[in-house]
């Protein structure tokens, strides 16, 4: 289980967190909802070693992280895919996947290449072209397919669908629901709440760095405040029985255990 306890943490003399403990599970989604500014970047952040704690600590399958390095904790088992699509535009889609393994160096690299081209099978035909040269969604997948090539048990998404075509975050949401029958724990970040929520077992709504409402995403799609205030949709009951009619349709097309799963496609290799 991905844990923190009583976090606090900013940038210089500015403390953005003021205490933050939730966890995160293996095989669930965790979505955080909140407005700009609220902390929700810096949450991952911290996890992921790129930012200390003031006070309070991260662990990872009961193994305590010390905050010094991102590699401690990719090497502890997390992956954090940050907003905004930052590929290496000058190097390979191969060469941007490989990398992701640098740092856990437990992992054979061929084995996982071939995996995250099981999950993201689009890829194939662009394995040797610049990653800058990709549109907007291949990149997304090149960054969270670099993020699988750790092979974490936790994937930390920031912004997955940011900029994206509405057939294009259906497949990265179709992605976040499959890793998480795989047993992997995802914190979700992301700006279209809605769909989040549909897709999340936990979720918590995070208010100038503090958590201030937590429960299922369903829970927090019924919340009339959260829906008006985070959501952009009414609150009339005519509103909310449409929106928790779309919520059981999306959830039911994107989180249902018993879809079997693709067939394994042949192994891409160099």
């Amino acid at each position: 289980m991905l844990e923190l306890v009583d976090v606090r943490s900013g940038y210089d003399s500015e403390e953005v967190l003021h205490g933050l403990s939730f966890s995160v599970p293996p095989g669930s989604v965790v979505a955080v909802v909140g407005s700009n500014g609220a902390g929700k970047t810096t949450t991952l952040k911290v996890i992921s070693g790129l930012l200390g704690c003031h006070h309070g600590h991260v662990s990872v399958d009961g193994r305590r992280l010390s905050g010094s390095s991102t590699g401690e904790a990719v090497r502890a088992g997390v992956a954090h895919v940050p907003e905004g699509r930052q590929v290496f535009s000058n190097m390979t889609v191969r060469e941007n996947l490989v990398l992701g393994a640098y740092a856990a160096r437990r992992v054979s690299i061929t084995s996982r290449l071939d995996a995250v081209i099981d999950v993201f099978p689009e890829l194939v035909p662009r394995l040797g072209n610049y990653a800058g040269s990709l549109s907007g969604g291949q990149q997304q997948m090149l960054v969270i397919g670099r993020g699988l090539m750790s092979e974490p048990n936790y994937l930390l998404l920031d912004e997955p669908s940011l900029g994206l075509a509405p057939l294009v975050t259906k497949r990265i949401f179709e992605v976040v629901a499959r890793l998480r029958r795989e047993g992997k724990g995802v914190l979700l970040v992301e700006q279209n709440g809605r769909q989040a929520l549909a897709l999340a077992q936990q979720a918590f709504l995070l208010e100038r760095g503090t958590i201030t409402l937590t429960g299922s995403g369903e829970e927090l799609l019924a919340d009339p405040g959260v829906v008006e205030r985070y959501l952009g949709v009414g609150t009339s009951k005519g509103s909310l029985d449409r929106q928790q009619d779309w919520t059981a349709a999306l959830a039911g097309a994107l989180v249902d255990d018993q879809a079997p799963e693709p067939a394994n496609r042949r192994a891409i290799r160099k």
